[in-house]
Formats: structure tokens, C-alpha cells, sequence
């Protein structure tokens, strides 16, 4: 295997991944990319470690204020709001990969 530092980014975020759970903000400090960039390439590790048998969990966004949690959300995007209670205050999802 390649040394950190030689791996691509998203072999790094899986590395990252497949060793604790982690949010875009976190993964974005330790392979410094921005967040935004970390978004983008979660859907394209999703499907590559589909494909190895393993699983990219997601503990998704949910809303600090009533507590509604966007189960049924596909996109890794940040939402605008709360559909219950209008409320921008969001606790960021978790990623995390699984064998």
C-alpha cells in the first residue's frame, strides 16, 4: 500500500473512513481539501466501496432544534432548512465506511 502521503484524495478519505467516523469538516481539516470538495467525491466513494463489498454509512443531517432527522435525503449537500420547523440549525452528517 502507498504511504498517506502518495495516495490519492479519495484514498485517503477512505483510509479516514474505514478507521473512524468522520463529517465533511473533518475530512476536509486532515486531506485539506475544502468541504465542498469532500461532497463531491463521497458519492464517488460510495459506489467504489460498494463495489469491494463494503458500505459508506451515513448518520445524516438533523435538525438541533426539533430534532428531525433527513432520513430520506440522497444528496450529501447541505439542506436550506427544516421541512418541520423551518429552523437552519443543522448538525452536520457523519460518514463512516464499513466492511
Amino acid at each position: 500500500m502507498k504511504h498517506k502521503d502518495q495516495q490519492t484524495v479519495r484514498q485517503q478519505i477512505i483510509s479516514h473512513l474505514c478507521e473512524s467516523e468522520m463529517s465533511a469538516r473533518d475530512l476536509s481539516s486532515v486531506v485539506r481539501i475544502s468541504e465542498k470538495e469532500v461532497l463531491l467525491h463521497l458519492s464517488h466513494i460510495s459506489r467504489t466501496v460498494a463495489s469491494q463489498g463494503k458500505k459508506l454509512v451515513i448518520r445524516p443531517f438533523q435538525c438541533l432544534s426539533c430534532g428531525y432527522t433527513f432520513t430520506d435525503r440522497k444528496r450529501f449537500s447541505r439542506p436550506g432548512r427544516c421541512p418541520e420547523c423551518k429552523s437552519t440549525h443543522l448538525e452536520p452528517p457523519v460518514f463512516r465506511i464499513l466492511s
